[in-house]
């Protein structure tokens, strides 16, 4: 794009909010754009409270942080934060199960033959086990067990990625620290007025309670719900998804913790939606995520409060939404990032992972000039592929079941899902055959994880896997069972490990 005149070009980024997402697009736009001369500020009010109750995260966070500059052994000192290698579900294909959806790969391919298909030959022989048998990190998991993976391409312990679990109400006053480091200047205040330019209906400037003005060339809304800007301003519309996803509340209590500090976050499923258990250094967060239409808030509370593994530690707390996203995330010279721009229950953890997508892809986008047109609709196209593709392994979690105990589960069971999702299931459903995203959050074996999990059994394999003897396959998996076993031992228990860092990490 040819460069504009000084007037036009983009010079100005306001942040209006603050909170995670508020404070991961200052530290991520002053990080990247700062060294360039763009100035970057960020209003926020100390009146208006933030959720923070998103602590688990997906591996993509440590590129972010890394990206950034932030030094991890401080991060993790500075948020409580433990790591996480995985996320379990419980009772989600019946009552009783239990699978972990692992930051990792199931085996090894062998011969361009993806191994779930090796296993699915042999699942029914008492000595080939289970898939998650062959998983590292998930074997890590039920141990306890964590260490970094290895930079070794050809050590099992390369085969796995982590990710964080952390106080939200922590981490985004080390993310402010860090942004007002580079540059990032906080002004304290409530926005009482939106200024639009007659003609194309940019906004200008944001006035705050006590009289200031704010200019700004591009205004970034870290509003959460509300939407202050993307919404109550300029009316970007919003896709409800409800009929998919209908649970639209969520109630929220940490407690002390209890029991070993396990590197994965547990995902429970109830009568009329779930529950999260999240172990953090210092306490344990919780929440029960439902459905109205088949629970009431009273009952929800109840259910939650009975689970704890300790005692709560402040009282609990009620959320409201609706599942969908803004039908158009930049709008103008606005762009929607965090619960502004949309929310997807917690379910896989991927609330910040679409703030940190929104800012990257913000990032790679950024436009010269106010002549944005063609930056805008990539921006859209792209957030819309990666809202609709998490949207569709989401619901794959309520539609896999044969619970058939509650009125919400025979909902979940019996609905249509989106053609999108019901192609997938059904090419797996024949041949166990997952065809991979061009794009999109999660890879195929996050697919076969919950898949399986949840029961979705292929009837028949990838008749090449015939082409090998049986006994070589055999000796084969396991061969590899056992390395996995061994290569699980062989790391540090989690509680140890993280004990040492954040120490390490006091004492500099």
């Amino acid at each position: 794009m040819a460069a504009g005149d000084a007037a036009e070009k983009i010079n100005d980024i306001v942040v209006v909010g603050g909170g995670t997402a508020g404070w991961m697009t200052a530290a991520g736009l002053s990080s990247m754009l700062g060294p360039a001369g763009l100035k970057v500020t960020l209003i926020e009010s100390d009146s208006i409270g933030v959720v923070g109750v998103g602590e688990a995260t997906l591996p993509h966070i440590k590129l972010f942080n890394d990206t950034i500059g932030v030094d991890e052994a401080e991060f993790m000192s500075a948020t409580s934060a433990t790591f996480k290698l995985g996320i379990e579900f419980v009772n989600w294909g019946r009552k009783g199960d239990s699978y972990i959806h692992p930051f990792g790969e199931f085996g090894l391919a062998n011969e361009g033959v993806a191994f779930h298909q090796y296993w699915r030959k042999f699942a029914d022989l008492q000595e080939v086990g289970q898939l998650e048998d062959y998983s590292l990190p998930v074997i890590a998991c039920r141990e306890g067990r964590f260490q970094p993976p290895s930079d070794d391409p050809r050590s099992v312990l390369s085969t796995y990625r982590y990710a964080y679990q952390f106080d939200a109400l922590q981490y985004a006053p080390f993310m402010r620290s860090h942004a007002e480091k580079r540059g990032v200047a906080r002004l304290e205040g409530k926005v009482v007025d939106v200024a639009l330019e007659g003609e194309s209906g940019r906004v200008t400037s944001l006035t705050l309670e006590d009289g200031r003005t704010v200019d700004g060339d591009l205004f970034i809304d870290c509003t959460g719900f509300f939407g202050l800007l993307i919404e109550q301003q300029l009316q970007a519309g919003y896709d409800d998804w409800s009929e998919w996803l209908p649970a639209d509340r969520a109630v929220a209590v940490p407690c002390e913790s209890a029991g070993p500090l396990r590197p994965y976050t547990r995902a429970t499923a109830h009568g009329a939606g779930w529950s999260w258990r999240i172990p953090l250094q210092h306490r344990t967060g919780n929440g029960h995520v439902y459905s109205s239409q088949f629970l009431s808030d009273e009952e929800a509370c109840s259910t939650l409060l009975d689970e704890l593994e300790g005692n709560p530690l402040s009282e609990p707390r009620q959320l409201r939404f609706v599942t969908g996203k803004r039908r158009r995330l930049w709008d103008r010279n606005v762009v929607a990032i965090g619960l502004s721009g949309g929310f997807l229950e917690p379910l896989e953890s991927t609330s910040i992972y679409l703030i940190q997508e929104g800012i990257s892809k913000l990032l790679e986008l950024f436009p010269d000039t106010h002549d944005c047109a063609v930056e805008r609709a990539e921006y859209n196209r792209w957030m819309d592929l990666q809202f609709e593709r998490i949207r569709d392994f989401l619901i794959l979690h309520y539609h896999a079941t044969e619970r058939d105990d509650s009125p919400f589960w025979n909902h979940m069971r019996t609905m249509t899902p989106p053609d999108s999702l019901r192609e997938r299931m059904e090419l797996f459903r024949a041949h166990g055959h997952v065809s991979a995203y061009e794009h999109g959050l999660f890879l195929v074996p996050s697919w076969i994880a919950v898949l399986i999990g949840q029961r979705v059994f292929p009837r028949g394999y990838d008749s090449r896997v015939d082409g090998i003897a049986d006994d070589q396959v055999l000796k084969h998996l396991a061969g590899l069972k056992a390395h996995m076993q061994s290569a699980a031992g062989s790391m540090q228990d989690h509680a140890a490990y993280l004990s040492a860092m954040t120490s390490l990490s006091d004492a500099a």
